[in-house]
C-alpha cells in the first residue's frame, strides 16, 4: 500500500485545541471528552474505563491478532501540599519534572469553589529586595510557591477562597506555532502524540482503508505517574505501538525531524520483531527515521508489560528538545509519525501465531543469525584479501 497523505492542517488544529485544555494527571475529564468527540466525528465507536481511559476500534478483516496504537492524554502538573501563612501555596509536582521549569510559570488552581489564576515563584523573587540571593537560592519544589491572583495575604484568606491541600494545579502551555514548522510549548508530551494518532486515523478513514486485523486506538490518562496502559488493553491485542516523545539532547540520537524509533528504555529492549518491522516500513515508504536508546525514560509500553500483558511493544517518537520542560518539536516529525502509523496498521500480519495466547512451538518466531553470519563471512573475505 502506498504511503497515505496526512492532513497536516488538521494535525496542527487538533494539537492547538488539545494544548488549550488543562489535563494534568488526575484532572483529565475535559480532555477525555474532547478526544471522544473527535473520535466520534471520525466515525469510530468508543468505550471508556471507569476513570476515563479511551478504547476505540477500527475494524479489520480479522479480529486477531489485533494491533494497538496508544498515546496518553495526561500531562505534568502540580498539586497544593500546604497553605502558607503568607497567603501563598506550597506545591509538589505531578509527574517527574524540575522545579527549575516551574519557576515563573502561569498556572490555574482548581478548587472546590472554582478556578484561580496564579504564578509559580521562587521564595526570593525580587532582586530589589534580595539582591544576588535571587541567583544563589536553591532549586527545588521546597523553594517555590504559588502567588494566587486573589486577595490572599494570610492562610485564612486562602481558606475563605476555598483553596485546600490536594487541589490540582495546571501549568499554562505558553504555546507558539512558528511559520517554519517548529512548535514550542509545554505539554507537547504527549498531546502531540494524540494529534498524530488522530491525523493518522483521519487519513485511514478518508482512504477507506481496511486493515488486515482490528486496530485499537488507545488513550491513557495516567502515564505521567507510571500507570499508563496497565488496565487498558483488550484481550485480542497482540502488539502495541506507543507514540510519545523522544529525547533530543547531547548523548542521544533522537532528532526533531522524522521518526525516532526507540530500541530500548530504562525497562529494557522493545520487542525485536515489532521494532524491526517498523524500521523496515520506514525504509520501504521512504520515511526519515533514526534509532535511539532512552536511559531515563518509560512509557505506556512499560506499564503494559509490568502489568502482565503478553503483548509485543514498540515505541515511536517525535524528537523533543528540553523534554518535560519548555519543549520544542517540528511538524515534520508529526507528519512522519502519522505516515508510519498508516503504513503499519495496513501492513500484512507476519506472525500468525500471535492470534493465540498460548500454543505449541510450531509457528514461533526465530531470531536468525543469518545476517550476522553473512556479515562475518564478508569481513573474513575482506581480511583475507588484505
Amino acid at each position: 500500500m502506498s504511503r497515505l497523505a496526512i492532513d497536516i492542517g488538521y494535525c496542527r488544529d487538533v494539537l492547538e485545541r488539545l494544548l488549550q485544555i488543562p489535563s494534568p494527571t488526575g484532572y483529565t475529564d475535559t480532555v477525555v471528552r474532547a478526544v471522544s468527540a473527535e473520535l466520534t466525528s471520525l466515525g469510530l465507536p468508543l468505550e471508556l474505563t471507569r476513570r476515563g481511559a479511551i478504547r476505540s476500534k477500527l475494524p479489520g478483516q480479522s479480529r486477531r491478532p489485533a494491533r494497538a496504537i496508544i498515546s496518553h492524554l495526561d500531562t505534568l502538573g502540580a498539586q497544593v501540599r500546604g497553605l502558607k501563612e503568607n497567603g501563598r501555596l506550597a506545591i509538589c509536582s505531578i509527574g517527574n519534572w524540575s522545579a527549575r521549569f516551574a519557576e515563573g510559570a502561569r498556572c490555574t488552581i482548581f478548587s472546590e469553589k472554582g478556578a484561580y489564576r496564579g504564578t509559580i515563584l521562587p521564595l526570593k523573587a525580587s532582586g530589589h529586595t534580595f539582591n544576588e540571593e535571587i541567583d544563589t537560592q536553591p532549586v527545588g519544589w521546597d523553594h517555590i510557591e504559588i502567588r494566587v491572583d486573589a486577595f490572599a495575604r494570610h492562610r485564612r484568606d486562602l481558606v475563605k477562597l476555598g483553596i485546600d491541600v490536594g487541589d490540582i494545579v495546571a501549568i499554562d502551555p505558553g504555546t507558539e506555532f512558528l511559520d517554519n514548522g517548529f512548535i514550542v510549548s509545554r505539554h507537547l508530551d504527549n498531546k502531540a502524540g494524540v494529534a498524530v494518532m488522530l491525523a493518522a486515523l483521519k487519513a485511514l478513514r478518508e482512504d477507506r482503508a481496511e486493515p488486515p486485523v482490528d486496530i485499537w486506538w488507545l488513550f491513557s490518562i495516567a502515564e505521567e505517574v507510571g500507570v499508563g496502559a496497565s488496565s487498558l488493553l483488550a484481550p485480542d491485542i497482540a502488539s502495541m505501538v506507543t507514540v510519545d516523545n523522544g529525547t533530543t539532547a547531547p548523548g542521544q540520537n533522537s532528532d526533531e525531524f522524522g521518526v525516532t524509533i526507540s530500541m530500548a528504555d530504562q525497562t529494557g529492549p522493545f520487542d525485536y520483531h515489532l521494532t524491526k518491522k517498523l524500521v523496515r516500513l520506514c525504509r520501504e515508504h521512504d520515511i526519515r527515521h533514526q534509532k535511539d536508546v532512552f536511559r531515563y525514560y518509560r512509557s505506556d509500553s512499560a506499564s503494559a508489560i509490568e502489568a502482565g500483558a503478553d503483548v509485543r511493544t514498540a515505541l515511536i517518537t517525535f524528537g523533543v528538545d528540553a523534554s518535560h520542560g519548555y519543549e520544542r518539536i517540528h511538524m515534520h516529525a508529526l507528519r512522519s509519525l502519522a505516515e508510519l502509523i498508516t503504513a503499519y496498521v495496513t501492513s500484512p500480519v507476519e506472525i500468525q501465531r500471535d492470534a493465540i495466547e498460548l500454543g505449541r512451538l510450531e509457528g514461533f518466531t526465530t531470531q536468525s543469525m543469518a545476517e550476522a553470519e553473512q556479515s562475518l563471512s564478508a569481513e573474513v573475505r575482506l581480511a583475507g584479501q588484505g
